[in-house]
């Protein structure tokens, strides 16, 4: 035993001895993701959700004891008009029924149907009466997501590698890549109903301690820039938290958060069974056996899924443009689609590829590899397309503002980041996006909605916000 080894065996002794409390995180397995008894429980329901329930069916559990299963319900796919509102009935119908039935229960009444009887056995033996009525207090929904987890394992193939080597680089577990399975499926366009985007679901405030985001860029899509500053956070939370179930948590809950429940509680385990926060509800609390879970279903994915053919990773080089850049005329120098650019480079948003606003001078350019050595220095502008401003009057609407200026409403919308309602203000400076030179139809784009952030999603971006909300569920 060396001399360090035995220091820290007379210390911990020594604390004992005088009575210190020694938080179990500290005690706990090397391993830098134990999985605690306490929340075994809650892997064992995530890894259900990840690959025996559909997104078209609805598990109406209890939220405090996940092995609670009351049933499930059909649900029809949220892409159809009016499934969403059809889907509430379902839920809410199934949840009165068994809410129903454990009123009964607490009531002291008999039960007196097979179904009844059922919802008993889940309980087991030494449930009371007490039991059952906060019980009617916790019964949940939660979406299933086999079909977007498999979807998800596919599309991961693209980027895993890499994303292993920024986590190694940074000193970071490896294991951590997987924590986008949890966020989007690794949908680069997921938005979310919060306004957080791409893989790693950074909101703008948190996104924008470490990415680019602005009219031009928004480099929360970026499957490889977003995992350097994903790397960034998780380390920072590790840092003050000393804790990689509490650092986890923290990426859903907030660090704030974090310290505080740490303050009150001291361990993980105590803050998983007793911190009563006011945010900390199911989404917070269960995060971080979502992350568990996800992990070894991934880690072991033929097991549930079979062979799947994982996407390849793209074979591109970067080009750093030295000024501003319209990206017609360097598709067209490379011989390439915009389509392509599109695809190799997620972070450049709409403006640029409808011709609105050149390519940011600096910004690192994926193309397809041995496409291009240099680019020819006339190609780009020494500044980027100017913006036109206008102050809102009293009486105005954005979509009046919108008309009178000859653009479209949404691109108004997107230039300044209005809500779903494109509320503005009296007073308030717009910038008016520049005339598009780029049809729609020149660039593949995918039918789009406004969310109350303001941002643009895709279809496949909204069935995101509908079906896959970690936490909520209906």
């Amino acid at each position: 035993m060396n001399r360090k080894l035995i220091r820290l065996v007379l210390a911990f002794v020594a604390l004992v001895s005088l009575g210190v409390a020694i938080p179990l995180d500290t005690l706990a397995s090397p391993e830098p993701f134990p999985i605690y008894t306490c929340i075994q429980p809650n892997v064992a329901f995530w890894k259900k959700i990840y690959t025996e329930y559909e997104s078209s069916q609805g598990i109406i559990h209890d939220k405090i004891n996940p092995k609670i299963v009351y049933g499930v319900v059909e649900l029809d796919d949220t892409n159809e008009c009016g499934a969403r509102k059809i889907n509430r009935s379902r839920v809410k119908k199934a949840k009165n029924k068994y809410k129903g039935i454990l009123a009964k229960l607490a009531h002291g009444e008999f039960p007196s149907t097979p179904r009844e009887w059922e919802v008993v056995y889940l309980f087991g033996s030494e449930a009371s009466r007490t039991t059952f009525r906060k019980a009617m207090r916790n019964i949940r929904c939660q979406t299933g997501q086999k079909d977007k987890f498999r979807e998800g394992i596919i599309r991961s193939g693209a980027y895993l590698d890499q994303m292993k080597k920024i986590f190694s680089s940074h000193g970071l577990p490896v294991d951590l890549v997987y924590l986008p399975h949890v966020e989007s499926s690794f949908n680069l366009k997921a938005y979310s109903k919060f306004g957080a985007a791409g893989i790693w679901q950074f909101t703008r405030s948190t996104g924008r301690r470490f990415l680019t985001i602005d009219y031009t860029v928004d480099e929360r899509r970026d499957p490889i820039r977003s995992t350097q500053a994903a790397a960034l956070l998780l380390k920072s939370h590790h840092e003050k938290l000393q804790s990689w179930p509490m650092a986890i948590t923290a990426y859903n809950h907030g660090i704030t958060g974090m310290l505080r429940a740490k303050r009150l509680k001291g361990n993980y385990e105590r803050v998983f069974q007793e911190y009563k926060g006011r945010r900390f509800k199911f989404a917070s609390r269960n995060f971080y056996a979502e992350f568990l879970a996800a992990t070894d279903v991934a880690k072991q994915y033929q097991i549930y899924f079979g062979d799947l053919k994982q996407n390849s990773a793209p074979k591109t080089q970067e080009v750093i443009l030295p000024g501003y850049a319209c990206l017609r005329e360097l598709a067209e120098h490379l011989n390439t689609e915009m389509d392509v650019l599109r695809d190799f480079n997620p972070s450049l948003r709409e403006p640029v590829y409808f011709g609105q606003k050149y390519a940011p001078k600096g910004y690192a350019l994926r193309v397809p590899v041995d496409l291009v050595s240099s680019l020819p220095l006339d190609m780009f502008k020494p500044d980027q397309k100017a913006s036109q401003f206008y102050k809102v009057q009293r009486g105005d609407t954005a979509g009046m503002i919108a008309a009178m200026h000859g653009v479209s409403l949404r691109d108004l919308i997107i230039a300044n980041d209005l809500n779903g309602r494109a509320t503005i203000y009296a007073g308030e400076i717009l910038k008016l996006p520049l005339p598009r030179t780029e049809s729609d139809s020149s660039i593949k784009l995918e039918s789009s909605k406004m969310t109350e952030a303001g941002e643009t999603i895709t279809s496949t971006d909204a069935e995101i916000i509908r079906g896959y909300e970690r936490g909520e569920g209906y």
